[in-house]
């Protein structure tokens, strides 16, 4: 098999999370979908993995401290293009919005359009180049609805818009849609919206 199908680890199941931290008095977050627990027993010990790209990774590194908002299938598409598809190094993600609350640790979760959150303190940091995966101790966490877990599957089935018949000549992002006009994708390009590389992109 001369070139990988990456499309194969879309069936792998992933849930969606909003991961919020706090520099200062600037509250921000992004969406990400990998959230493991390690262990079944106090202390309990999760990892995560964050984008490097993303402001939020640089706050977790410096604060040491982030909250995870558990999705449910009625998230509207607007709650994930707001957190995922533009930079908190360039906008306040959280300006004009007010479907979240404070947990006891001061930072944001959804409560809204989240079943759960949970609040975590970073134990150890795992570089992997691309991404950072961080391993924290749960310190808070509640149950807030019974609602449906949203999962990147059905994200991509029922939530996320069907690409349009595209006028434009490029190359489109399979993850967010994104389109880049030219004859040929440099090898290095990273998605301006979602952070994927150009191993993400199909010529259209």
């Amino acid at each position: 098999m001369d070139k990988k199908d990456i499309t194969a680890l879309f069936k792998a199941s992933y849930g969606l999370y909003l991961l919020s931290a706090k520099n200062g008095e600037q509250d921000n977050g992004c969406i990400i979908n990998t959230f493991m627990q390690i262990t079944s027993a106090e202390p309990f010990v999760c990892i995560i993995s964050v984008n490097k790209q993303n402001f939020t990774n640089e706050i977790v590194s410096q604060t040491r401290k982030f909250n995870l908002s558990t999705l449910t299938v009625d998230t509207p598409f607007e709650v994930v293009k707001r957190f995922g598809f533009q930079s908190g190094r360039n906008v306040d993600k959280f300006e004009g919005f007010t479907g979240f609350a404070r947990s006891a640790n001061g930072l944001t979760y959804l409560d809204d359009c989240a079943n759960a959150f949970l609040s975590f303190d970073v134990l150890e940091t795992l570089d992997f180049g691309t991404h950072t995966i961080f391993k924290a101790a749960l310190t808070d966490c509640q149950t807030l609805n019974n609602s449906e877990s949203l999962t990147y599957g059905y994200y991509q089935r029922n939530v996320k818009p069907k690409p349009q018949p595209a006028e434009k000549q490029g190359y489109r992002c399979n993850v967010c849609g994104y389109v880049y006009e030219g004859e040929t994708l440099p090898p290095d390009f990273i998605c301006p919206l979602c952070k994927h590389g150009a191993t993400d992109f199909v010529k259209i």
